[in-house]
């Protein structure tokens, strides 16, 4: 992906923060901010240009290229397609150490964090979250909006479903299917499928909801 003009988050807190490395890694320069408030705490000193819920500030950012740094799924699915329609596609926040195989596909407004694994024909959808050292192998795929938190390590041919959040350090075995919209909880081993809209912890695995 080309960059060719100065980036502008959606959305100023923590996952904006470790975007804003990802961008300076490679040496982009991000330059201002849309939220529903200015904040107060600015480590990044970045120019705050208004609440992206109005569309004449959303049409401000025609200017530059647009990132989505919000955390959770559902709001930044929302904010996706609210901002798809009028500026085009994000661009996506990839860390130069990452190691990408070529033969993976990537979508649009991704986010892949420092000394992130993708291997061989895994297809990643838009706005997904690929945390700090997660390993997701060969032929995973990971539907949009979901969220694969630091360290999590996905086997060969595991789905991930849309909005769907894996835990901090959890294991998912080869040839798993995780429905939409499920919760796994941080360390979570993970050895048979999961319906949508469920809520999984431990090891082995146990069913909240």
């Amino acid at each position: 992906m080309s960059f060719q003009k100065n980036i502008v988050f959606i959305g100023y807190s923590g996952h904006a923060f470790v975007a804003a490395d990802i961008f300076l890694s490679m040496g982009l320069s991000v330059v201002a901010y849309c939220d529903n408030e200015e904040k107060t705490y600015n480590p990044f000193s970045l120019k705050y240009i208004g609440n992206d819920h109005e569309l004449s500030v959303l049409k401000l950012l025609k200017e530059y290229d647009y990132f989505i740094a919000v955390g959770d799924n559902t709001v930044r699915r929302k904010i996706f397609e609210r901002a798809n329609g009028i500026l085009g596609a994000p661009v996506n926040a990839i860390h130069i150490s990452s190691v990408i195989s070529p033969s993976s596909v990537i979508g649009k407004g991704v986010f892949i964090a420092a000394n992130s694994t993708i291997n061989p024909l895994v297809k990643i959808g838009d706005g997904v979250i690929c945390n700090t050292s997660c390993s997701i192998d060969h032929e995973c795929v990971i539907e949009d909006f979901a969220h694969i938190a630091p360290g999590t390590v996905l086997c060969g041919n595991v789905r991930i479903g849309e909005e769907s959040y894996i835990g901090a350090n959890s294991v998912i075995r080869q040839g798993i299917n995780i429905g939409k919209n499920v919760m796994i909880g941080a360390g979570a081993v993970i050895v048979k499928d999961v319906p949508d809209n469920s809520t999984v912890i431990g090891n082995p695995q146990k069913n909240l909801k």
